[in-house]
């Protein structure tokens, strides 16, 4: 369970995070992710690459042959154990806290938003390659700057010795999604991918906040209506009651 403490002066004690506190949405992610690793593990004993070959995302499928489930298939696809294990690993971590602050559905939905995000943009920075991209980073990535954006002063522990805070933690894979990107063919990783699923999560995060803003208008501008209609019923009510005193009070003095 992710947890957070304090030391002297008010400052955030180092702390680890993470732990068997992830709900609904993390587990299902682990367990589909694994599964699917394990699927991988029989396809290779079996002398081949099925499952990489028709669901990785190839670019040139999805702009030449419209393969458009390639941009959801290719997360749940790994290359080898340290490249599942790093991913998953970092789901765990960030992940649950994030899904017990925003609800299962909405996590669920950034994690697919940032994920077909990276790859869109993968497709977009070479829409001719037919070389298949595969993995959940994209979204891991876009995970990690949510969190970084709503923990920012969390003290995080690298490899459990190096203490930073989350908001420079995310600042420094950024830059390095960012750089790496340049040279991005020798390396065989989709940096691409990384920085697109930062990108895309960044929007993503904005535009829903603008969304709030604009339903707090539109909320406040309603309750201002309803105010003012309020107001006018009030004072014409009002203003009828006066008139029936007054014209009880002639007809009293009438009568006398």
């Amino acid at each position: 369970k992710m947890s957070r403490h304090f030391g002297g002066g008010g400052r955030p004690a180092y702390t680890f995070v993470g732990g068997v506190g992830g709900g609904a949405a993390v587990k299902a992610l682990l367990v589909l992710n694994v599964g699917i690793f394990v699927l991988q593990v029989f396809d290779g004993f079996a002398g081949g690459a099925m499952l990489v070959n028709s669901f990785g995302l190839r670019p040139s499928d999805v702009t030449q042959r419209f393969f458009l489930w390639q941009l959801v298939t290719y997360i749940f696809l790994h290359g080898d154990f340290i490249h599942i294990l790093f991913n998953l690993f970092l789901l765990w971590m960030f992940g649950g806290e994030l899904e017990r602050t925003w609800g299962r559905d909405e996590f669920f939905r950034y994690f697919f938003v940032c994920g077909i995000g990276a790859g869109i943009s993968s497709v977009i920075v070479n829409p001719s390659s037919g070389i298949p991209t595969i993995g959940a980073s994209g979204a891991v990535y876009g995970i990690l700057l949510a969190y970084g954006l709503l923990f920012p002063n969390r003290m995080l522990l690298v490899w459990g010795i190096f203490p930073i805070q989350a908001r420079y933690l995310v600042m420094i894979l950024g830059g390095m999604a960012f750089l790496s990107s340049f040279g991005q063919g020798s390396s065989g990783v989709a940096h691409v991918a990384h920085l697109g699923g930062m990108i895309v999560g960044y929007i993503y995060l904005r535009g829903t906040r603008f969304q709030f803003r604009i339903k707090d208008h539109y909320d406040q501008w309603k309750r201002e209506r309803l105010r003012r209609k309020f107001e006018v019923y009030y004072n014409r009510k009002q203003g009828e009651r006066d008139r029936d005193h007054e014209q009880d009070a002639d007809s009293w003095r009438w009568k006398n």
